[in-house]
């Protein structure tokens, strides 16, 4: 069974090549019942890969989708497009309200193909916009309005409810909140210094100075993270943790294709 890793989601009030997403109601997760075929595919599975920034779940998720053959969803590039426009329209992220309508506002298209996810804010592709460094440092104010969470969250459910074939999808909060029924769900974790050290390497920076930069940076991202009242990073209770600091991202995906299997071999 194969899906068409071409994909993609309208996210707001335009269709794409696929289908409309609507932008109103709470979305429906799907997930359960779901199975290995003899092919190594899945059908319907939805695995929950969460984590801190630099942890690897990027890169981990994106592998996973290939090796199954699902779609993939990164949830952070939404919030970090939501982030962009606030900034170049100069809106004050801590008016809440502001934050808000302009999220109501944002038409965002997003691609579900592992090989190359995409972005689209109102037509433009934004997907190397979004990785700066400035949005980096203000998504964690972005992403604690609650106004933005409850719309992409909906959003977020849509695009899952919408991939029969099963999806992976990255973030902080999606085994927690977004799917929480998800039969696997990850959490993915590394020490401060090896997670500043990838990001570093990510923004093409290797001085000293800046990895202590972001070191910092990633320091002030956790705490906000873990502590806003919508929605905080944590971890599911019935989430796998794994530890990346020492692991190569082959062991990692290796781990987690053992979980699915364990996991489905008990639904089946």
């Amino acid at each position: 069974m194969e899906q068409d890793r071409g994909s993609r989601e309208s996210v707001g009030v335009t269709a794409t090549d696929d289908q409309e997403v609507s932008t109103g109601g709470e979305g429906r997760c799907t997930g359960h019942g779901q199975v290995l075929t003899s092919e190594g595919l899945s059908e319907g599975l939805v695995v929950a890969v969460d984590g801190p920034g630099g942890s690897g779940k990027s890169t981990v998720a994106r592998e996973i989708a290939r090796r199954l053959g699902l779609r993939y969803l990164d949830t952070g590039a939404m919030y970090r497009a939501v982030t962009q426009v606030a900034l170049e329209s100069r809106i004050d992220l801590e008016d809440h309200s502001a934050v808000g309508e302009l999220a109501e506002r944002v038409v965002l298209a997003v691609g579900t193909s592992p090989d190359s996810p995409t972005i689209a804010v109102n037509g433009e592709a934004v997907e190397d916009k979004i990785r700066s460094r400035a949005v980096t440092n203000a998504v964690s104010a972005v992403a604690a309005v609650p106004a933005v969470r409850r719309l992409l969250v909906a959003r977020q459910r849509q695009i899952i409810a919408a991939s029969p074939t099963g999806i992976v999808v990255e973030g902080r909060d999606i085994g927690s909140v977004v799917a929480p029924q998800a039969p696997v769900k990850v959490f993915l974790t590394a020490s401060t210094e090896v997670r500043a050290l990838r990001r570093s390497h990510q923004l093409g920076e290797k001085g000293i100075d800046d990895v202590a930069r972001t070191l910092a940076e990633l320091d002030r991202r956790d705490v906000l993270d873990s502590t806003r009242a919508a929605d905080p990073l944590a971890v599911p209770e019935d989430a796998i943790m794994l530890d990346s600091t020492s692991l190569s991202i082959e062991a990692v995906v290796d781990e987690v294709l053992l979980h699915c299997e364990r996991v489905t071999a008990d639904a089946s």
